[in-house]
């Protein structure tokens, strides 16, 4: 019996073995993936590797494909290689569901080889720089003779070498971030040729085990001739055998990394639009109302229960200079925020600039109860000496840690610009000048002083009674000498908004930079650059001494013009006139990211242009009821983002707390000048949004939050076409619809005809015949099993009147203009319905464009037509029974309207709401109708009517229907573009129609292929 049972438990156990993921080998050959896509720099030697690797294939049994495509690389395709070999890839080759998909095939057990520039790949990815090894720095020219030292023979890659030197050319790279805990079993001798910079030890080819997986990295492979020597085909065999290893099927249940979330699942839900002027920074309360601080000193409030936005308060602040003309000041009301205990003590904290003649920036805090913000309870904790009438950098941002420690950043004080009227001047690099009578261009008074609260971040313990304590561990002991004790991190230029990791209390902040544009190295510095930073313990991050990841600054003689010392990060030196604190500074720490005006090679994500970084929260979804609003993919991610350039991304750390990577973050939701982050109590994050102007009240203001969709989605609906928008009665028309289920459920669509009727099908497409003449809006609800429904836009189809056709001829037969040389041209107009042509109602214009682009071109020429299409809808709407154009009737005549309106920007998106609802009270009793039905194109059309016809001096009138053309193009036109339209009187019971037709001139000799 019991030998029974034991081959039972045996058999059980090779059937569980047998159907796992992982654990037993592969049936067949291995099968290797050749990835060679590049960004940057491509090799000429790729297709010479990859027949080279199809050969070794052949010749050992394995199998090869080979791609550049990154769409394959998906968990699904990626499960059946043993390995995959990067070949000479350079830059970012792979989007963050990629990347992850590829770490996980690792973890699964999966092989990497990299040759060459595989370790010119990727610099933003810290996991991928570990796989494979080093980082690219540099590389001398050319392709040097070298020795390569065998390290170690006890490895598949150099088993075979007789000699312990292999001599050879080739493209030597230099490396950083050399990973310590790869096996190295090939070294390069630098003494042997010029332009080696790793030094005595100069790795060249190593192995390991990594996350679960295998790697293998060779730096050969630069030129066609590698790829056929005998001693590197061994070698690079013996790396690709190592990857594929036992040849295991993978096991996926090892796994750690996950897939991110499908970027459409985000969408913003918009609290409050264009009420803000001037928001800084916000405190989402324990009851989901949200306080919101305005630099002018005001202090809104949104409540959560009614959706109302209203200020609460005013500060008197110092948001302006008073005696310097041409000066924008930056302080106010900088900063906001709640007390870790608000739901008992009820403080609000502030960061504000005073009015007086007290140059202070100050944080107190105020009692904030059942919707009154007490002024009079203010308890001023800590004043910072501020130069004032002077331009720029506040910082102010307030955040707690989980200890309930305050921190609160401070910016320079400093002016960037170059000061007018002397010799030697900062040029965007740091402003170093000490000379008497020039404090404020000299940061070193300011963020590289140990004794001024300026260009810092403060660090505070808040008693019960509003005093302060100082925290162990801040940069500076209490009654260190020379020192302020508030002290946590120093070296900022403009840390705008920071926050705190609620587990474990890691500081980050973006940090605003300057403005060089080029790097002078030699005699001033390195050019601007943002940075991201991240502190765990007290620091000095470099201001203005250093920049970037510690790249050094020169001293300046802003007398003489003469550069002197290059600083060194190690041992900083403040030798400023004007620095009170320490001469010698704490050794200088760099930023994790950092990025100048153009695009950056170590960090692609973040684009170029315009800059200006921000630090928001660090996700966890178990300090939130129900798990919070995001999925937990971003639990220890720290969401940071860019004012300037609109992006919001995560950044993930190692446990070490160096920087893996950065990725997109609800990429689809378009954000303006998104000023601050916030979370609120739900685990909802929460956006304030300054708008597009600087220093105002802007109509794209905005507070929201983020909403995530972790289930099902609707359909998308990528358009929808209606054979026939016009035509004569009966007026048969066929509709289909492109949609698609992201879940890949069936589908079904229901179908408004316009005329009363519904159909439903289970097909994207319907036939259906109109019988009698009106105007129907077709539009159709497209279906999912789950019951999510999304609606396509409304088509107008006019059954009874046929759309008129316009034509166009030149006489001469030719698309070519010459400036000053006639065109002449003939516009004819023709009606399928047989009316009379009414030669009035034709017009015609002509424009002039740069670009060759047709699209661009007809953009040029909508206004024209929606206010001539407008002016037939007018007519054929209900809107003729109360208004005239210019003549008197129950309502205001359209001239009127256009006349009270035409120097109100908003008055367009007005008078469209004003034609949709209806209404009355502005021009008398008279209650005009809504018009619910009417589309938003349709009110467009007819607003741009109305606004015609305001007397501005502009007058636009038609060409005739047939003349000639005198071309006046400017020096930079290249198309010139005769537009003509024409409006029918319409059929009884449909409204009028327009026909329109364009014709493009290119310019004699123009390149025809631009």
């Amino acid at each position: 019996m019991k030998k029974t049972v034991s081959i039972l438990v045996l058999v059980l156990g090779l059937i569980v073995a047998s159907c796992g993921d992982g654990n037993h080998k592969r049936e067949g050959k291995p099968k290797v993936l050749v990835f060679s896509k590049t960004v940057g720099w491509e090799h000429k030697s790729i297709p010479a590797g990859i027949a080279a690797i199809q050969k070794l294939g052949g010749e050992q049994g394995f199998e090869v494909d080979a791609t550049k495509d990154s769409e394959l690389f998906n968990e699904e395709n990626l499960k059946q290689y043993s390995a995959v070999i990067f070949l000479s890839t350079t830059l970012n080759v792979l989007d963050a569901k990629q990347e992850a998909a590829f770490e996980r095939y690792i973890q699964a057990g999966g092989g990497y080889v990299g040759i060459h520039a595989a370790a010119d790949t990727e610099y933003d990815w810290g996991w991928y720089t570990k796989l494979v090894g080093a980082q690219f720095r540099s590389h001398p020219k050319g392709t040097p003779e070298a020795d390569f030292i065998v390290t170690d023979k006890n490895f598949g890659a150099t088993e075979f070498f007789t000699d312990s030197v292999w001599h050879r050319s080739d493209e030597i790279y230099n490396y950083n971030k050399l990973n310590p805990d790869v096996h190295v079993v090939m070294t390069v001798d630098e003494s042997t040729y010029e332009g080696g910079t790793n030094g005595d030890y100069h790795p060249f080819a190593w192995y390991h085990e990594f996350d679960g997986g295998r790697a293998f990295y060779t730096g050969a492979g630069h030129t066609d001739e590698t790829f056929s020597e005998d001693l590197f085909l061994k070698h690079l065999l013996g790396g690709i055998n190592y990857a594929i290893g036992k040849n295991e099927v993978l096991d996926y249940s090892k796994v750690t990394t996950q897939i991110p979330p499908d970027v459409d699942r985000f969408s913003k839900k918009q609290l409050s639009i264009g009420e803000f002027f001037e928001p800084t920074e916000m405190a989402v309360l324990p009851n989901n109302d949200v306080l919101i601080a305005q630099r002018r000193g005001q202090i809104a409030l949104y409540n959560d229960a009614t959706q109302e936005l209203k200020e609460i308060a005013s500060l008197d602040v110092y948001y302006k200079t008073l005696n310097t003309k041409g000066v924008n000041a930056e302080e106010g009301l900088m900063g906001l925020q709640k007390d870790p205990d608000f739901a008992t003590n009820n403080w609000i904290y502030l960061y504000y600039s005073p009015t007086g003649d007290k140059w202070v920036n100050r944080l107190s805090r105020f009692q904030y109860k059942d919707g009154v913000f007490d002024l009079a309870s203010e308890q001023v904790i800590l004043d910072v000496d501020s130069q004032r009438e002077i331009c720029c950098h506040t910082g102010g941002s307030i955040a707690f840690g989980p200890d309930k420690l305050l921190y609160l950043s401070t910016g320079d004080n400093s002016t960037p610009f170059n000061e007018k009227g002397v010799k030697y001047v900062s040029n965007g690099f740091a402003p170093l000048n000490d000379i008497p009578g020039h404090e404020q261009y000299d940061v070193r008074r300011a963020s590289g002083n140990t004794n001024d609260l300026r260009g810092k971040i403060i660090r505070l313990k808040i008693n019960e009674d509003g005093s302060y304590d100082i925290p162990a561990g801040n940069l500076f002991a209490e009654g260190t000498e020379k020192t302020r004790p508030e002290i946590y991190t120093m070296g900022h230029r403009n840390p705008y908004r920071i926050s705190v990791d609620q587990k474990n209390s890691a500081l980050y902040w973006g940090e605003v930079g300057p403005d060089a544009r080029e790097d002078k190295l030699d005699t001033r510095g390195p050019r601007g650059y943002d940075e991201m930073n991240r502190a765990t313990e007290a620091g000095n991050f470099g201001w203005p001494l250093f920049i970037a990841d510690n790249k050094p600054y020169v001293d300046y003689d802003y007398e003489t013009g003469e550069s002197g010392i290059t600083f060194d990060p190690q041992k900083p030196i403040n030798d400023s006139k004007n620095n009170t604190g320490l001469r010698e500074l704490p050794p200088a720490k760099g930023a994790y990211v950092y990025y100048p005006y153009v695009d950056s090679k170590e960090f692609p994500e973040v684009g170029s242009g315009g800059r200006n970084a921000m630090a928001g929260p660090t996700y966890y979804s178990d300090l939130y009821p129900n798990g919070g609003g995001l999925p937990d993919y971003f639990d220890g991610k720290t969401i940071i983002y860019d004012w300037m350039r609109g992006w919001m991304k995560a950044v993930t750390f190692f446990d070490d707390g160096t920087f893996n990577k950065m990725e997109p973050f609800a990429s689809d939701i378009k954000v303006n000048s998104l000023i601050d982050m916030e979370m609120g109590p739900n685990g909802r994050v929460y956006l304030l949004e300054y708008g597009s102007g600087w220093f105002t009240q802007n109509e794209n203001s905005a507070l929201s939050y983020i909403e995530y969709n972790g289930g099902n989605r609707p359909p998308v609906i990528d358009g929808m076409i209606v054979d026939h928008t016009s035509g004569k009665l009966p007026l048969t028309v066929n509709a289909k619809v492109d949609a698609r289920d992201r879940e890949d459920d069936a589908i079904s669509y229901v179908w408004n005809l316009g005329d009363g009727e519904t159909k439903e099908t289970t097909e994207p497409q319907i036939s259906h015949t109109f019988a009698t003449a009106g105007e129907y809006r077709i539009s159709v609800e497209v279906k999912d099993a789950q019951g999510d429904v999304a609606m396509s836009d409304v088509i107008s189809v006019v059954a009874g009147n046929s759309r008129p056709e316009v034509a166009i001829t030149l006489n001469d037969g030719t698309a070519i203009f010459e400036k000053g040389v006639p065109v002449k041209y003939e516009v004819k107009a023709t009606d399928a319905d047989g009316d009379v042509i009414d030669s009035k109602n034709i017009f015609v214009s002509v424009d002039y464009l740069e670009s060759f682009d047709e699209q661009n071109m007809s953009l040029g020429h909508q206004q024209v037509s929606a206010a001539v299409m407008g002016k037939a809808l007018t007519q054929g709407m209900d809107c003729k029974t109360c208004h005239k154009e210019a003549s008197p009737s129950i309502g205001p005549n359209y001239k009127a309207v256009a006349d009270k309106y035409k120097n109100d920007k908003k008055a367009k998106s007005y008078l469209q709401k004003k034609i949709v609802a209806g209404g009355g009270g502005v021009w008398g009793e008279v209650v005009m109708p809504a018009h619910p039905n009417i589309t938003q194109d349709e009110t467009r059309q007819v607003v741009e009517y109305i606004m015609s016809l305001a007397d501005t001096g502009e007058k636009l009138k038609s060409l005739p229907a047939s003349g000639s053309i005198v071309p006046k193009p400017t020096k930079d036109d290249k198309v010139m573009v005769i537009t003509a339209s024409y409006t029918d009187k319409g059929q009884e019971g449909t409204i009028p129609l327009t026909g329109m037709k364009t014709v493009v001139l290119k310019e004699k000799g123009a390149d025809k292929t631009e």
